[in-house]
């Protein structure tokens, strides 16, 4: 896959694992084991293990459903606090190719940071949803972002380089939403009153 495409996979499983830390991990040790896709060094490979699979299936379980109930996910999105960025730690660093080229320490870190950071945009948009929707949104929210989750781990597992464009787009979006915002509001000139013409006194 070259380092390239192993350090977009580890970005990608990262985020990933901010909006679901099971899904990424579930597919990652399912492939490697199924596959030879992936090469996982040890310790990494004891994602690999059917104990180890059999649990994160239990656990993804688990999170699936109580994500979607209100008040639930928010209780959910605090005990995931610790565990997304360490999943993105992990996924960051089991890449084989990143650890020949990267300090681990770094690779957790990095992992671990892009991880959180996807989480705490997750965490603080949530409420939100609850308040504006009366808790309705929750399922779907949560549903799209499990899906999201599901993709980014695919595309950075089959076709990593593919993510390099996606992180493309997603920049630019934010860039034209930021602009958009940041631009001072046009006065309508339908709207604006004309100055007053000068008064004709007799004479």
């Amino acid at each position: 896959m070259g380092v390239l495409g192993s350090i977009l996979a580890a970005f990608g499983l990262s985020a990933a694992s901010g909006l679901n830390a099971y899904i990424p991990l579930l597919m990652v040790g399912l492939t490697a084991r199924f596959t030879n896709w992936i090469q996982l060094s040890p310790p990494f490979d004891l994602l690999a293990n059917e104990w180890v699979i059999g649990a994160l299936v239990v656990l993804l379980a688990i999170e699936f459903f109580a994500d979607k109930i209100p008040l639930v996910d928010h209780a959910n999105d605090v005990i995931q606090t610790f565990i997304r960025p360490a999943a993105g730690a992990i996924l960051f660093a089991s890449e084989a190719h990143v650890i020949t080229s990267i300090h681990p320490v770094v690779a957790l870190i990095l992992g671990l940071l892009v991880a959180f950071g996807v989480h705490a945009t997750k965490a603080t948009a949530r409420p939100l949803v609850t308040v504006t929707t009366g808790g309705i949104g929750n399922p779907v929210v949560s549903t799209i972002e499990d899906i999201i989750s599901f993709v980014i781990s695919l595309t950075a597992i089959l076709a990593p380089v593919l993510l390099l464009f996606a992180f493309a787009a997603f920049l630019y979006i934010g860039y034209r939403i930021w602009t958009r915002k940041s631009k001072p509001p046009v006065a309508n000139a339908a709207s604006t009153p004309s100055p007053a013409p000068p008064l004709d006194w007799p004479r």
